[in-house]
């Protein structure tokens, strides 16, 4: 996976999921994560993915999709209920989820770099 998305011209939209673990079961947390990122990147609509985690267990994930349709699909799909369900009993002290539409996007990266 590459660190920064890749998304096209806008418009799309953001999800932005930004979490307090609880920091219990890690292992299992991982490997949910790790199904949900592969299963959200077979959804039409998505378009990339960034996420972060400091070592206070605060996590930012922001999920980018072509259309409120495609996040209302992903939201609902069976798996990632029973993903929502788990981290409200298991992994999160608290989250905010925050939907925003993109209208305007830039880009650089160092002549030497590479963001992947």
């Amino acid at each position: 996976m590459t660190r920064l998305a890749d998304t096209p011209e806008p418009p799309y939209f953001a999800v932005i999921f930004t979490s307090l673990s609880n920091q219990a079961d890690t292992a299992d947390y991982a490997r949910t994560a790790q199904h949900m990122l592969e299963l959200a990147q077979r959804q039409p609509g998505y378009l990339g993915v960034e996420e972060t985690r400091d070592d206070d267990g605060v996590g930012i994930t922001v999920s980018y999709w072509r259309s409120l349709e495609a996040i209302a699909a992903w939201k609902n799909h069976a798996d990632h209920l029973d993903a929502q369900r788990l981290g409200r009993e298991r992994w999160y002290n608290a989250f905010r989820l925050r939907i925003a539409r993109v209208e305007r996007a830039t880009a650089w990266s160092a002549p030497d770099s590479s963001d992947t």
